[in-house]
Order: structure tokens, then sequence, then C-alpha cells
């Protein structure tokens, strides 16, 4: 089963500097909560994304295990739009697109997530403990970016 998970955001900040932000893979550390030990493991050519950048990391989403991930950047579309893809990792099925409007003094940013967990029935019989997690992360990275861009529209370090 193919599930989907939503969420969006206004963000106190014009579209450069989210853009610039969200396009640097180092920042997905900052926008991760601290218990799931996020870390990128390979070495980045470039601190921007671009269409077929790889990234791969260790997380540790369940019970302290370590967890390899490989995602691949796909359909960047500078300052509006980008997609990652898991290539190996803990999901049957990962995309993330993450989508930036500009909304007058503010930018609207969407997270669509389509996943789906591996084991068949098993593995949805253990959804709820996923969407946990989910909610989670994005709690968290919800309360990190209202902090990050509160200077009305300047980045805050």
């Amino acid at each position: 089963m193919i599930h989907q998970f939503y969420r969006e955001q206004y963000i106190n900040s014009n579209i450069e500097e989210v853009w610039n932000f969200f396009s640097n893979p180092q920042n997905l550390s900052k926008i991760t909560p601290p218990d799931l030990d996020f870390r990128i493991i390979n070495s980045l050519d470039s601190n921007k994304i671009y269409s077929d950048m790889r990234i791969e990391y260790a997380v540790k989403p369940l019970l302290n295990i370590p967890v390899k991930w490989v995602t691949r950047i796909q359909e960047v579309k500078e300052y509006n739009c980008f997609t990652d893809v898991q290539e190996k990792g803990p999901y049957s099925l990962w995309e993330h697109t993450h989508t930036f409007e500009e909304c007058g003094d503010s930018v609207l940013m969407k997270d669509h997530i389509r996943y789906k967990l591996p084991l068949g029935i098993l593995g949805n019989v253990f959804h709820f403990v996923v969407l946990k997690k989910l909610k989670n992360i994005f709690k968290f990275r919800k309360e990190f970016i209202e902090n990050k861009f509160n200077n009305y529209g300047k980045l805050v370090a």
C-alpha cells in the first residue's frame, strides 16, 4: 500500500533565502531531530542540489539501529521545487517533493511524500509507528524553521 504524507508551512522570508537554505544538502542535519543521528557519509561535490545528485547518509530511525539511506535528487526547478527519491534504504518506495511558492512577503513551503513500507502486510501493520515518527520529524522541522527565519525575512544564524 502506498501512503502519502503532506505538510505545508509559511516561512517569513524571501524565495532566494528559503531556496538557498533548503537546496543545500548540508542543512539536512539541521532540520532533522538529533535523536535520529543523521549524518551524510559520502563526499558531496556541491553545496547546491542538482538533478541526479546522490546523497548517502546514515540515520537511526527506529530502536537506535543505524540504517544506510541513499537518495537521488531529481527534477530540480530552481526556486520552485525538487524531489528526492530513495535508491536504497528502509522503504520500498520513498518520493519526497519539496515545493516553494512566493506569497507576498513570505514563502509557502509544501512537502509531499509518497512512501511504501517493506514487508507487505506486516509492514502496514506497523504503519502507525512510521507515521508517528514522520509527524515528529516534521514537528521538529517546523519549529526549527520558525526559529531560523524569524527576523522579517532575514536568515537568522
